[in-house]
């Protein structure tokens, strides 16, 4: 039997709760927060801790790291030195501090970890990066991605100026919190050498954090992407176009259906559309990867050196903005 250890309790911590306990019989879960209202959770077997240390002597061999962002390389560090595999929740951290020495600790340990950048699980993000693999388009020349929504929705029970999104001190802002486009654009096309960005807070939402950013991308292979972070807008959309020599492929959340415009047909083509799409299910598809490969020992699709190298991109593009220049990443 697993013992799992998820330290933090807020909305993503208690969806992967919720998830295993749906899916696994063999789980023994411990559930490290601050939080005192949640008794009820032992009757469903859960054991409710208050510090990582009360929770080491549980001796779990996974640990999910959910708890605010700023918190998550001296939270898994402490895992990591205990010999437990790592869920890190993205993003990774809110800076480049300490990383290279939990990367260290995972190697020398042999630890298995997975970021939880749950759209690498999303059915047309596969298919988009299936496409891409196969060549369908040609040479790859640019690509645009928006991911927008309206963050007092995000969590409609509380306020959201107190949530970790909206406080900088929490490691919180769109263009960290939202780093999913990113994640999976560098998936789709590799490194980034440079990068342009306009990050800042221009809404009326009382954050203290970046609510928009505007970035573009220079990949190694010369692809220019193009990235449009928001959290104030109207409703919830997500997309992706990517512009090829021999044609086109869009995606969007509105209808989830990927289609390509090749040159030489000029119609589009629909090459696969989702009419009953869950949600959850991306996340109980990472949850079944993660556990697999912790099983057979084996490496993940989003490791923490994929997290390392998008956050420095963010951090890279953070930096643009403040500097009002490019920078080389």
């Amino acid at each position: 039997m697993r013992t799992v250890l998820i330290v933090g309790f807020g909305s993503i911590g208690k969806r992967h709760l919720e998830n295993i306990l749906a899916n696994y019989n063999d789980v023994k879960v411990i559930v490290c927060t601050k939080r005192t209202d949640l008794k009820g959770l032992e009757r469903f077997g859960v054991t409710i801790v208050n510090s990582l240390s009360e929770a080491l002597l549980y001796k779990p061999d996974i640990g999910f790291i959910t708890n605010e962002s700023s918190y998550h390389v001296n939270t898994a560090i402490t895992l990591a030195k205990n010999g437990i595999d790592l869920f890190i929740e993205k993003p990774l951290s809110n800076s480049i501090h300490d990383v290279n020495h939990l990367r260290s600790i995972i190697k020398n340990k042999k630890l298995i970890t997975q970021i939880g950048c749950n759209m690498r699980f999303h059915p047309c993000i596969i298919k988009i990066r299936e496409i891409l693999d196969k060549g369908k388009l040609g040479r790859v020349i640019s690509v645009q991605v928006e991911s927008s929504s309206f963050l007092p929705d995000w969590h409609p029970y509380e306020d959201y100026r107190y949530g970790y999104a909206a406080r900088k001190d929490l490691g919180g802002g769109i263009s960290l919190t939202c780093i999913h486009e990113i994640d999976f654009l560098y998936w789709f096309f590799g490194d980034v050498k440079k990068v342009f960005s306009i990050t800042g807070k221009y809404s009326d939402l009382e954050v203290t954090v970046d609510d928009l950013s505007a970035i573009t991308l220079v990949f190694k292979n010369n692809i220019i992407g193009e990235v449009h972070l928001d959290y104030c807008q109207r409703p919830d959309f997500k997309s992706c176009k990517i512009i090829g020599t021999k044609g086109t492929m869009y995606w969007d959340s509105s209808t989830n259906e990927v289609k390509i415009f090749y040159q030489n047909k000029k119609q589009w083509k629909s090459i696969l559309k989702l009419n009953d799409f869950q949600r959850n299910s991306m996340y109980v598809n990472e949850l079944e990867h993660f556990f697999r490969c912790v099983e057979k020992r084996t490496k993940t699709v989003n490791d923490i050196n994929d997290g390392i190298k998008t956050l420095k991109i963010v951090l890279g593009a953070q930096k643009s903005s403040s500097l009002e220049k490019m920078i080389s990443i």
